[in-house]
């Protein structure tokens, strides 16, 4: 592995921990649920959504980085579910989103293929400009992309759900 990946693995690896932590005690039946706070529904992603979220990216990740994606996509069905800009909907019945062992499962398992594919490329390959022209307009080069996909995104979405456990009455994760 190269000195450049490990910097990128490294925190890639902590943030997985801390992505567990987070999850646990988050019971079935509030998983998809919008928190409520004094009688008003707070408009904010809930974990079943998250989780799905974060799940899409892996494959793309493999994509920029010219390995097959196969092996980390996600359903095809999550797409319009999960896909940025799709709406995180309250669901009380569990009715709308998979069920959360499928999202955890996926993520993770696709999180560690991700990661052991990722660990046998050369710098070369981070060098590279990102292939997507939007996305380079923030994310020039592949490494770049690829340390805000692993690291970034995942901690962002996962500050939404340390908020959402306090919204829920749950304790600090840590």
């Amino acid at each position: 592995m190269t000195t450049t990946m490990e910097l990128i693995l490294a925190p890639a690896l902590r943030t997985r921990g801390y992505t567990e932590k987070l999850l646990v005690g988050i019971g079935a039946d509030q998983v998809a649920r919008k928190p409520r706070v004094g009688g008003a529904i707070i408009d904010t992603n809930h974990p079943a959504f998250i989780m799905g979220h974060l799940g899409l990216y892996l494959a793309r990740l493999m994509t920029i980085t010219g390995q097959d994606p196969a092996p980390v996509a996600a359903p095809a069905e999550w797409e319009a579910l999960f896909k940025a800009g799709a709406e995180c909907r309250d669901d009380p019945e569990g009715a709308v989103y998979p069920a959360f062992g499928a999202l955890t499962s996926h993520y993770f398992s696709a999180t560690e293929r991700a990661i052991a594919a990722l660990r046998t490329l050369p710098d070369s390959i981070l060098q590279q400009p990102t292939p997507d022209e939007k996305a380079r307009q923030n994310f020039p080069f592949v490494g770049i992309l690829v340390n805000f996909l692993l690291n970034n995104h995942v901690m962002m979405h996962m500050g939404q759900i340390s908020v959402w456990r306090r919204c829920m009455g749950m304790p600090s994760a840590m």
